[in-house]
């Protein structure tokens, strides 16, 4: 069913990347690298604080702390090479490479979008069972949830990642995009595809859907605690919250179907590589926003840190 990747004469790819103008790709470098500077900032910071101030040690903060984990890791995948490659000539990457880099970034993606339905039964709890928070989300669920998540990604990841790499590659091996994504490479491949298409487009379905159904639900359950609230400042100020996690997971989701949920036949290279930039890119740069930095007990554990080194 699934061809042997030995039976590829590829052994390297070449990433097109945005543009072939040097001034382009200059500017490119500068937006992309300030971009990616203030994701690594932003989510070191939160791990940092959630370390170091004790009051923090609750499970939202925890699962926070594994979110921004999970975003260090999902935008280092792909932009340091991206940024190598905009002032170098050489866009070369090895067949070998191409593989790692799919699979971490599938299996950190894959994760990140499991997780946001945890986080999601976190509010549902928080907001729903107030009393009973810490009875039922316990630090042995906690471990368990992460863990969980983790395995699922790492799983999937690895399927959908052998479904496309085992494929033959006989040339050429120009990819048009920034870094090895499943439908850009898969694009390449000597053979009628169609068959792994739809394997994967089940996976990836499962493995979208379902989190993103769930996390629907509960906000559902969310909406209607939040209209019980009597104070208006109270139920707007909850809204505003809610309103804010759902942008961001529109921002991760929205693309991130429109890019996997499909066949090779509706693939667009330039389109592609625009809208994933938005799951890759400016989701692991707003998710410190919106779920930490906005956040009062954040800034009182960041000004906390800072008096204690001045007075130190």
């Amino acid at each position: 069913m699934f061809p042997a990747s030995n039976h590829s004469s590829v052994t390297e790819f070449i990433l097109l990347g945005f543009s072939s103008d040097a001034t382009s790709n200059k500017i490119l470098f500068i937006i992309f690298l300030l971009l990616y500077l203030c994701s690594v900032l932003g989510n070191g910071l939160i791990i940092l604080l959630i370390r170091l101030d004790s009051h923090l040690h609750t499970p939202m903060y925890f699962f926070l702390s594994v979110l921004s984990l999970l975003d260090l890791g999902y935008v280092t995948t792909t932009v340091p090479q991206m940024l190598v490659h905009l002032l170098s000539s050489s866009k070369i990457i090895t067949f070998g490479g191409c593989w790692l880099q799919m699979y971490v970034f599938g299996a950190l993606g894959l994760s990140e979008g499991i997780f946001f339905a945890v986080m999601a039964y976190d509010r549902y709890v928080a907001i729903c069972f107030p009393l009973r928070y810490t009875l039922i989300l316990n630090w042995d669920l906690c471990v368990r949830l992460v863990v969980g998540t983790w395995i699922c990604g790492f799983f999937f990841s690895l399927l959908h990642t052998y479904f496309t790499m085992s494929l033959p590659f006989c040339g050429p091996n120009i990819i048009n995009h920034y870094f090895c994504e499943g439908p850009s490479v898969r694009s390449l491949a000597c053979m009628d595809t169609h068959l792994i298409e739809v394997v994967d487009l089940v996976l990836t379905t499962f493995m979208m859907v379902a989190p993103l159904s769930f996390i629907l639900a509960s906000y559902v359950r969310i909406t209607m605690a939040i209209l019980k609230i009597k104070t208006t400042q109270g139920r707007c100020k909850a809204f505003s919250t809610c309103a804010s996690h759902l942008i961001v997971l529109t921002l991760f989701y929205a693309p991130a179907i429109y890019i996997y949920m499909r066949l090779n036949s509706n693939y667009s290279p330039e389109r592609d590589k625009q809208v994933s930039l938005f799951y890759n890119v400016f989701t692991s740069l707003f998710n410190p926003v919106v779920y930490s930095l906005r956040n009062k007990d954040i800034k009182a554990a960041f000004i906390k840190v800072v008096m204690r080194n001045r007075a130190a």
